[in-house]
């Protein structure tokens, strides 16, 4: 078997064997993965990082309808999307349930996986702070996770309790196996086949929902404050969107505004000029929340999206700009605000 079968039999042991062949057909695995050792004694934390990207990007487009047609128009066409990075929503709050508080609930998985944090994106508009975690091993080539974290703390006392009331009933998806697992991967770079196989899907299950049943008052006061914070209340932890690395973004945008898709209004374009985003509007999810009377009832939410973006190089080290910006993320973020919709 050779390591990039190996990768995704791997996928297939989490996600399952037609999930992991749409993946090999649709999406850009980076080439330089194979300078990176892999045995059923030893892989590299980079075969990880890869196989952990893969299947969230699939459990992003099956949750996103817009997005699964998009993936196969581009292979139509004869084109691997190429995954820029994912996003996810955090919350500082420390009666988080079993879950460490904001993002540290991930940190513990992303940096045995060799990701750091390589730079802070204030989102002071949403009372939210965003990080940049990148794969050191492969920055440029595997798709980086932009994580960020909501302060109850600079929000009304009633909002504080309405968010203790949603997180606190939060699991740990991390099971005592999974977290020695990752100690060892954080110390060696390295784990044995059997290691990842095992380690995997509880990696996968973090990026999802991890508290109980949401009261519709609850959401009601959080939506008063904080879109994004109504938007962690019935999604957790889950792929907020995944991101398309892309030429030409505004060929991009016309050709999917041809198609009729639902685009945003505008492209964001950062301080620097060089990185440009713009995306689908969110989906529509039916979720249930608890009423007054005890009843769940049924609910059309914001789900996840799509986003495509543009990198062009930065003259000064001649590299492709793997930077964020905050002014576009709070403009990105706008997709999944239910008040807007």
């Amino acid at each position: 078997m050779t390591a990039f079968q190996g990768l995704f039999s791997l996928v297939a042991s989490t996600v399952g064997q037609p999930a992991a062949d749409w993946l090999k057909h649709r999406v850009d695995v980076p080439q330089g993965l194979q300078e990176f050792s892999w045995s059923e004694d030893a892989i590299h934390r980079v075969w990880l990082a890869e196989a952990l990207n893969l299947c969230l990007f699939h459990k992003l487009v099956e949750a996103v309808p817009d997005g699964l047609r998009y993936v196969d128009e581009q292979f139509e066409s004869g084109r691997k999307v190429v995954f820029d990075h994912g996003a996810i929503r955090t919350v500082d709050w420390a009666e988080n349930g079993e879950l460490p508080r904001g993002r540290q609930a991930f940190s513990r998985l992303l940096e045995p996986l060799g990701f750091t944090d390589v730079r802070t994106y204030p989102l002071t508009r949403l009372n939210m702070t965003g990080w940049g975690y990148r794969q050191m091993d492969l920055p440029e080539d595997i798709a980086q996770f932009f994580v960020s974290e909501l302060h109850p703390g600079r929000l009304s006392e009633a909002f504080q309790s309405a968010v203790g009331r949603v997180v606190g009933s939060s699991r740990d998806p991390l099971s005592r196996e999974d977290l020695s697992i990752l100690k060892r991967l954080q110390t060696t770079r390295h784990c044995s086949v059997e290691e990842a196989t095992r380690l995997l899907p509880g990696l996968y299950r973090a990026f999802g929902r991890q508290h109980g049943v949401v009261r519709e008052e609850d959401y009601r006061q959080l939506l008063s404050e904080s879109a994004e914070m109504a938007w962690i209340a019935t999604e957790g932890n889950s792929f907020n969107h995944l991101t398309d690395r892309v030429a030409d973004l505004e060929a991009t945008v016309e050709e999917q505004i041809r198609r009729e898709r639902p685009m945003k209004d505008s492209i964001e374009v950062s301080g620097s000029g060089r990185v440009m985003q713009t995306a689908y509007k969110a989906c529509t999810v039916n979720r249930d929340l608890l009423n007054a009377e005890g009843v769940l009832k049924t609910h059309q939410l914001p789900g996840s999206f799509v986003e495509f973006i543009q990198r062009k190089i930065d003259p000064e080290n001649g590299k492709i700009d793997l930077n964020f910006d905050s002014s576009n993320a709070q403009g990105i973020f706008k997709m999944t605000d239910s008040k807007r919709s």
